[in-house]
């Protein structure tokens, strides 16, 4: 279990890193744009197409690694006062409520992937299937298997009380 959680946290340094390169080509995109506009009256006319997938990708991105930190926003008033039975209820049924939500969202993105595969995009010519929606499968993907890693380690029992409380202060997973 360690080792594949050892994978996890190397997948998500690898995120992390697509995420800058995302970050970066956006802006790149978008002020080289702004400059050929402002200066030449002309542009790049994939510019905010591309622009605009970056900032999907970066956002799904984005949620895999804050998943895998349990960096998500969360109130967690009532799970803290409840005793360990209670807080290991009320995890369980967030992670099966997780994980279904997750299969709609992935099987959504699959539906998607596949009906607009043939479409291309106005500026680009990518395909919308492959480039935009595999986005929403790949962190579907990605969502379940840190999702039911966290399970087994709770329902393993190797998880301590603390972890059974999904939100985490900023400071805490710094």
């Amino acid at each position: 279990m360690a080792a594949v959680e050892r994978l996890i946290d190397l997948y998500c340094r690898l995120l992390r890193v697509a995420i800058a390169i995302c970050l970066a080509a956006m802006v790149v995109l978008v002020f080289t744009n702004v400059v050929l506009r402002y200066l030449f009256n002309s542009g790049i006319a994939t510019s905010e197409e591309l622009s605009r997938w970056l900032l999907v990708w970066l956002t799904f991105l984005g949620a895999i690694v804050a998943l895998r930190q349990h960096a998500h926003l969360g109130v967690d008033t009532l799970v803290r006062a409840l005793p360990p039975r209670g807080k290991l209820a009320c995890l369980l049924l967030s992670y099966v409520l997780m994980l279904y939500v997750d299969a709609l969202l992935t099987l959504g993105s699959w539906k998607q992937a596949v009906l607009t595969f043939g479409d291309t995009a106005p500026a680009s010519g990518i395909s919308v299937g492959l480039f935009f929606y595999s986005s929403g499968l790949v962190f579907g993907v990605s969502a379940a298997v840190i999702l039911l890693v966290d399970l087994v380690r709770v329902l393993s029992g190797s998880a301590s009380e603390e972890d059974l409380i999904l939100v985490k202060e900023s400071d805490e997973h710094t």
